[in-house]
């Protein structure tokens, strides 16, 4: 039962070549006062059928007001009344009915049906026009090769009239109807499916063609009319029939009642008329705007018009009445000069039947027919959007899953964007709306800023989302839409116009970051749509194409470096080499481009290589050379790294460096400093693996620089010199703050500069001023610009005069 489809048991309802539905027509009703006056009170809102041969229309013109508290107009040469609510007790004269027992457990299955397996009342009328469309489709079929079953009623179509007073609701079709066998077999028993019944006589016979689009395939749709309605009364007519029959049957009940029908005031020529009354907390469905609503968003695409009886209103002049006396006063004022009557404007309102469903679905159209503006227009509509979207692709599937699909890329992200359960992704059935809710069935979370619609004749209509998970079509449908949609974007990315992908990746590009990290399968199809800054275009993001491209003919891998900003990235140390060679390097300045870049690990056969990670291979080692500089400087590096303890994991000569004295690099496996900037700032990120991955760090030595060639001296001849011991502490809190790291004890470090500061500067120009000026106290430093005494000018041949 649950594995079957989606459509009504309506649908369901009918076996081989059977089915229901019929025409609505409405007027006014006689008020019968055989009955008692409560009974007479609700046969104020019936209505009734006229023959098919008459067609209700509303007329503007000899108005009447009816019971529904509205003007109703009425052509003379009709006669229709309102349709008869079965509200009341049954006429005496109406035959005996049957009773039936249920061939299952039906109160425990309503139960079921009403409490797990649909998750919103509201689907009961997507699932009764499903029935009805169903009806319709297996008349159309079977009138090809039998004429005959159309000649009572040619049009086919679906009319839903609402009582909101009395909580009623009455859809009708004019479709194959059903005899009194067909509705013990199919509305007495639970789950046995007609329209699955009718699509398997019609192959087993390979009579069925290419356009059966029957959409009914399990039998439980009909009874989701129990999710709002106590009662509910099925009247129907088939053409192979001479009599019609009604069904009746309540909720929690064990049996239901099959009558035929005698009144000819409810006679209908064919087809099906399903009546709802509605539970007292489920009334508000009978309100005319909500079933509107309800049609147009799960059955707007039904390939059958669909009406619904709708208050209307024109708007046209009356005469206002005068006052005689004031009439004759201005008559006598004017002369002979003939007044205009004086008038107002009124707002006539009538009844009428209006269409519903008047889009058709755009994707079932040939792409080569339809222009860019109606995508755009649909794309508006369909997702309440007031911009074109960026892109689409409309495209369908054949093979092991048959679909027709139209995708979208939105013009700018909402805010919401990074929530599973996006309604971007509208799933239809046979052009039945099911859902819009879900969560990665279709996509992945990555792309859930894609939009579109999916139709696909294949899926079993279960309404449950657990079974939708765990359905192997629905797998199959995911892979070749995330296909089409990574193919859009591309085609985006390949426009001549740059700026439409500058567009997409200032709003979606942490969304293709995040599918690096998600998902392995489609790397190769993420990692060419990505964008990054280099330091050969630090104003214009590039792409990895256009980065190996440009790459070096000695060079193997792709470099690149993590940091919190652009200035940051190319004032890093780490760059030295590399700016000399020319080699380029992506910085990676976003929170999410490291993590990306380290899941896609290659990129056209090389490497991602982190030029802030220890054993950096520039591809031009010299091994003699560097055996001799790692002997020349083994034991400085052994008393540095004696003297900073646990900081470090090792201390090395480096390669990378020019013109900076040492660099702190991360372990070949450990954290760079934008990693531990981005795990320190997590709110529970795990203090332990912070330490172990600090731990690794190494120290590498620039052996060409003053700097490190003095402590080379002092590690030989004053290995335990203070100021020397000082001077690698400061060195290495320098290191750490230039490599991009954060120093544990910020006050600690601007001790030790004011402490070399201090040592650099102290008492120099303060003894250049003793100096210059005798060492008086009293006079000024070489800072002031006071002017000198003339008393204290002493000129030599004066001086030597006096002796």
């Amino acid at each position: 039962m649950l594995g079957a489809s989606r459509r009504s048991l309506l649908a369901a309802v009918r076996p081989c070549g059977c089915a229901p539905r019929s025409w609505l027509a409405l007027s006014v009703s006689p008020h019968n006062s055989s009955l008692p006056s409560a009974q007479n009170s609700v046969l104020e809102h019936e209505s009734k059928y006229l023959p098919f041969s008459f067609r209700w229309f509303s007329m503007l013109s000899a108005s009447k007001v009816s019971r529904f508290g509205c003007s109703v107009a009425l052509n003379s040469n009709l006669v229709s009344k309102l349709h008869e609510s079965t509200a009341t007790a049954a006429d005496s004269s109406d035959p005996p009915s049957e009773k039936y027992e249920y061939q299952a457990e039906v109160s425990r299955l309503m139960d079921l049906i009403v409490h797990s397996l649909y998750s919103n009342k509201e689907v009961f009328l997507r699932e009764l026009i499903s029935n009805a469309s169903d009806a319709l489709d297996k008349l159309r079929y079977l009138s090809v090769t039998q004429p005959e079953l159309l000649r009572d009623a040619v049009d086919l179509d679906i009319r839903i009239h609402t009582d909101k007073d009395n909580g009623i609701i009455t859809l009708t079709d004019s479709g194959i109807g059903m005899t009194r066998q067909e509705l013990v077999d199919c509305l007495g028993t639970i789950a046995q499916s007609g329209t699955a019944k009718f699509f398997k006589a019609l192959k087993d016979s390979k009579e069925a063609g290419a356009d059966s689009n029957l959409i009914g395939q399990f039998g439980v749709g009909f009874y989701s009319a129990f999710l709002v309605a106590d009662k509910v009364v099925v009247s129907t007519k088939s053409p192979k029939s001479e009599k019609q029959f009604v069904w009746e049957g309540e909720a929690n009940a064990n049996s239901y009642t099959i009558r035929e029908e005698t009144d000819q005031d409810k006679l209908i020529p064919r087809g099906t008329r399903i009546t709802l009354y509605l539970k007292r907390d489920d009334k508000g469905f009978a309100h005319p705007e909500r079933i509107e609503n309800l049609i147009k968003n799960y059955s707007q695409f039904v390939s059958f018009p669909i009406f619904t009886w709708k208050e209307k209103g024109f708007t046209k002049e009356v005469e206002i009445e005068e006052d005689p006396t004031e009439a004759q006063k201005d008559a006598e004022e004017d002369g002979n000069v003939e007044k205009k009557k004086k008038t107002k404007k009124v707002i006539e309102k009538y009844w009428d039947w209006e269409l519903i469903n008047e889009t058709q679905p755009i994707w079932l159209r040939n792409p080569k027919d339809v222009t860019t503006d109606e995508y755009n227009e649909f794309y508006k509509k369909t997702f309440n959007e007031y911009l074109d979207p960026l892109a689409s692709s409309h495209f369908t599937t054949e093979g092991e899953v048959e679909f027709r699909s139209i995708l979208f890329v939105p013009p700018v992200k909402k805010e919401d964007m990074l929530n599973t359960k996006t309604k971007n992704i509208r799933l239809y059935v046979k052009r039945v709306f099911i859902s819009d809710d879900f969560d990665g069935e279709l996509f992945p979370r990555y792309l859930s800023f894609v939009k579109g619609v999916v139709d696909s004749n294949d899926l079993p209509l279960n309404v449950s989302r657990e079974i939708l998970q765990e359905s192997r079509i629905v797998r199959i449908m995911r892979k070749r839409l995330v296909r089409k949609a990574f193919d859009m974007i591309l085609g985006i990315s390949l426009s001549e116009n740059r700026d439409d992908y500058d567009k997409f990746w200032d709003n979606f590009g942490k969304f293709l970051k995040l599918g690096c990290i998600e998902d392995h399968p489609n790397h190769k199809r993420i990692a060419p749509l990505l964008r990054f800054f280099s330091s050969q275009s630090e104003d214009e993001l590039i792409s990895l194409d256009e980065y190996v491209e440009s790459m070096k003919q000695e060079q193997k891998d792709i470099y690149y470096i993590a940091a919190d900003s652009l200035t940051s990235a190319k004032n890093a140390p780490f760059l030295e080499k590399l700016s000399q060679k020319d080699f380029e390097v992506l910085f990676l300045v976003d929170p999410m481009d490291e993590l990306a870049i380290q899941n896609l690990k290659t990129y056209k056969e090389k490497n991602f290589v982190d030029i802030s990670k220890e054993d950096l291979d520039l591809g031009d080692k010299d091994e003699e050379k560097e055996k001799e500089i790692k002997q020349e400087f083994v034991q400085t590096c052994d008393w540095i790294k004696k003297q900073l303890g646990d900081k470090v994991a090792s201390v090395q000569i480096s390669n990378r460096l020019s013109s900076s004295p040492c660099v702190l690099v991360s372990g070949k496996f450990g954290w760079s400093a934008n990693m531990e900037r981005l795990m320190k700032a997590q709110t529970l990120g795990d203090a332990s693996s912070l330490e172990f991955m600090r731990s690794r760090r190494v120290f590498e030595i620039n052996p060409e620089h003053p700097i490190i060639k003095n402590l080379k001296v002092a590690s030989k001849s004053y290995p335990d010199d203070p100021d020397a011991l000082r001077a690698i502490d400061l060195l290495y809190d320098t290191a750490l703050i230039a490599s991009g790291f954060t120093p544990d004890n910020p006050g600690e470090l601007g001790g030790k500069i004011y402490e070399m500061m201090s040592m650099a500067i102290g008492g120099r120009w303060a003894e250049t001023s003793q100096a210059s000026h005798h060492g008086s106290p009293n006079q000024p430093t070489q800072f002031q610009t006071t002017e000198p005494l003339e008393a204290e000018i002493v000129h030599p041949v004066e001086a030597e005069s006096q002796k």
